[in-house]
């Protein structure tokens, strides 16, 4: 009897046993293993995200670095355009200081131009024609004229122009000798100069009204 429920038993194990290997998708799996096998099907996506995320830190970092080129360019082209400035106007005032540069050793020279002026017309009223000492004085002046012209030295053009306080000095007034010479220079009493056209010395004169 006891042999009988043993065979009976080992039939209803093999019929479980049977019924289970036709119905796979009943069986329990294990937790972990399940766990493992979900984590192994979310990876790709994972590793997605990571590139994604690396791409655009190199992306901001391409950002960064070019607007860090451009603030350095226009501190280029800021200091250029300003030493470009400084060139151009040291140049210029090189230029201008060299037109003036001998203004004070010319001014200083005007007197023995006058005094060279003065001899030579009180000589030249004398009676004696033929002087080796006007010849002499004629000589130095020209010299020290054509050496002064060259530095720009010019005499202004005063008798019978129109009074302008801008090139004459007015010493006194008189009657004008013709109605055409009112308002105008009569006569020089001291010549006025230019050094490069600017004026150095105004001239003294006497104006018809």
């Amino acid at each position: 009897m006891e042999e009988l429920n043993n065979q009976n038993e080992e039939i209803i194990q093999n019929r479980k046993e049977k019924e289970t290997n036709e119905n796979p998708e009943d069986t329990v799996l294990d937790p972990e293993k399940e766990s493992s096998a979900e984590s192994t099907l979310e990876h790709p996506d994972h590793k997605k995200e990571k590139t994604l995320r690396s791409k655009h830190r190199k992306e901001d970092k391409v950002e960064e670095m070019e607007q860090e080129v451009a603030q350095w360019n226009d501190k280029y082209l800021r200091l250029y355009s300003e030493f470009d400035n400084y060139r151009k106007r040291s140049l210029k005032e090189r230029i201008e200081l060299s037109k003036t540069a001998a203004s004070d050793l010319i001014t200083a020279l005007l007197p023995v131009l006058d005094d060279f002026e003065r001899a030579l017309s009180a000589m030249d009223t004398s009676e004696e024609k033929e002087n080796p000492m006007l010849d002499g004085i004629n000589l130095i002046y020209g010299k020290l004229k054509n050496i002064l012209s060259q530095q720009g030295l010019e005499r202004m053009k005063a008798t019978g122009e129109e009074f302008n306080t801008d090139y004459h000095e007015a010493l006194t007034n008189i009657p004008a000798p013709k109605p055409e010479l009112k308002g105008k220079v009569v006569d020089v009493i001291q010549n006025g100069y230019l050094l490069n056209g600017t004026v150095i010395r105004y001239a003294k004169v006497v104006v018809g009204n």
